[in-house]
């Protein structure tokens, strides 16, 4: 069943949001050369805990496995998808880094990710990074009443086939409220005009993950960490959003 939110309940996620666009905001300014992913993780939780909300990935259990996720962020580097776990790895010149965030604030969740390029990269790291981020605004134009769900995955397939990229499939965008994934799930792919229609009050956290070889993935031995299959670029963003009768109201956007 999809949550429609009230307006009020919006603000709260609103909050929720600006939550985490500050901690992405600082972890970007701390992202060079020679730092640590750990150290990524305890600034972030540190300042998560100083805005009022807690940090909503550690002790998540997801559905696919039965382990903990033991960090307050994810972080995950150039072959890695999603759901990387900050360690002793050290960030290098010319890396695609992804960081994911989620709080809790006031009972409700806000989610987002932005992918970084560290240094200079390579014209394949630009170009992937460039559609990834493109296909997550294509999708949040989508974001009005009376657009179909699968208008939202469309687009981020038309996005990704234009560059030749692809999308990763096993992995998809959600719901968000009280919960942290509530119904629906969004495919980053799929015909238009399919699935049930967007309505005011729905909140949708919106995440295209585009690979530069294969849609295959891989769960690492951690039982979280996710690479592509070939072992060539991923990239992912993600962005909470709120259906509203003036269009797409993104709640985790300074």
């Amino acid at each position: 069943m999809i949550i429609c939110k009230s307006s009020d309940e919006i603000k709260l996620m609103g909050q929720a949001g600006k939550i985490v666009t500050e901690v992405l905001l600082q972890i970007e300014n701390s992202l060079k050369p020679g730092v640590q992913t750990f150290f990524l993780d305890k600034l972030a939780e540190g300042l998560i805990y100083k805005m009022g909300a807690l940090p909503a990935f550690k002790g998540y259990i997801g559905k696919l496995n039965s382990t903990p996720y033991p960090a307050s962020i994810c972080v995950s580097i150039n072959e890695e998808v999603v759901h990387g776990i900050p360690g002793k790895k050290t960030v290098k010149e010319g890396d695609l880094v992804s960081v994911d965030v989620g709080v809790k604030y006031r009972g409700y969740y806000g989610d987002a990710a932005r992918s970084f390029i560290v240094g200079d990269a390579d014209k394949t790291v630009r170009r992937l990074f460039d559609a990834t981020l493109d296909a997550l605004n294509k999708s949040i134009d989508k974001c009005v009443i009376g657009s179909r769900l699968s208008d939202i995955s469309h687009a981020i397939e038309a996005r990704a086939q234009k560059d030749n990229f692809s999308v990763v499939r096993i992995f998809v965008g959600h719901g968000i409220g009280k919960r942290m994934h509530e119904d629906p799930q969004i495919l980053n792919y799929g015909p238009p005009g399919q699935g049930p229609p967007l309505k005011k009050g729905m909140v949708l956290a919106i995440e295209p993950m585009l690979n530069a070889g294969t849609s295959d993935v891989e769960v690492q031995p951690d039982n979280w960490t996710v690479v592509t299959a070939d072992r060539k670029l991923s990239c992912h963003f993600e962005d909470t959003v709120a259906i509203t009768s003036d269009g797409p109201l993104i709640l985790t956007r300074g």
